[in-house]
Parts: structure tokens; sequence; C-alpha cells
């Protein structure tokens, strides 16, 4: 809960949601990556985020909950400095015009993990410092 908060999403970052589905049984995990148009209710439990993206020539807005648990990853792609905390116009603008506005401050790879991810890297480094203190 704590790393989603540090990662400081705001209005006119653009980032990449990892999502988990379930389909008949199975888990599986969707992405869905856009530019972040508002987000709500501060850091409380309750807080949201709005994304948007265009997919085959029609606008798809998806509100999701900052702390769901079915949000497997956040990744900030990068992040664009605006003037407005709600982007609601951004949805009558042509793309051309929405990247002419956008001024860019710097691309950045940041990142949430999930629990069982956070466990398998831990595990790999453990083992890498284990391997290196026995050939020393």
């Amino acid at each position: 809960m704590e790393e989603r908060k540090a990662l400081g999403i705001r209005p006119g970052d653009t980032i990449r949601v990892h999502q988990k589905i379930q389909d008949k049984g199975k888990t599986r995990i969707q992405m869905f990556e856009g530019l972040v148009l508002a987000r709500k209710h501060g850091d409380e439990p309750g807080a949201t985020f709005t994304v948007r993206k265009v997919a085959s020539g029609v606008g798809v807005e998806k509100i999701f909950p900052l702390y769901s648990p079915l949000i497997d990853q956040l990744e900030i792609v990068k992040r664009a400095k605006v003037r407005r905390s709600k982007l609601y116009y951004i949805r009558e603008k042509v793309n051309r015009e929405i990247k002419r506005q956008m001024r860019r401050m710097s691309l950045v790879s940041m990142s949430t993990e999930s629990g069982a991810e956070a466990a398998i890297r831990e595990a790999e480094e453990a083992k890498v410092a284990e391997e290196e203190a026995a050939k020393a």
C-alpha cells in the first residue's frame, strides 16, 4: 500500500496498469496503458485515478481504485508537466494537440511489484549473494 502511495501518480502521467482478470477459473494479467486524467480522494483507502487511451480510434476510459488487490502492478511510463489537476478537456482534443501541449519532464521507469514478484526477486538476490560469498 505504501509503495503505491510513494509512486505519486498524478494527472499528465502516462501509466501502464497490470490488472488481474478472472476468465473461467483462470487468472490472467491485462495491461491498460494511457494518460491519467484525474486523481480523486487523495491517499485515502478509496482513492481512484482515471486513465484514458485511444484504441482503434475510439477513446476508452477506465477508473481504477488505487489500492485495489486486482491491480498487480503500476508502471509510470513517462511524466508530463500539466497546469490542471483534472484533464477532462482532453476528451475533446485531437491526439496531435495533446502531444503538443504535454511538456515532457523526464522519461521515468517506476513500478510497483506484487508481493509474489517481490519475494521471487528477493530470493534471486539472496541466491546470488550466497554464490558470491561461496566464491570468496
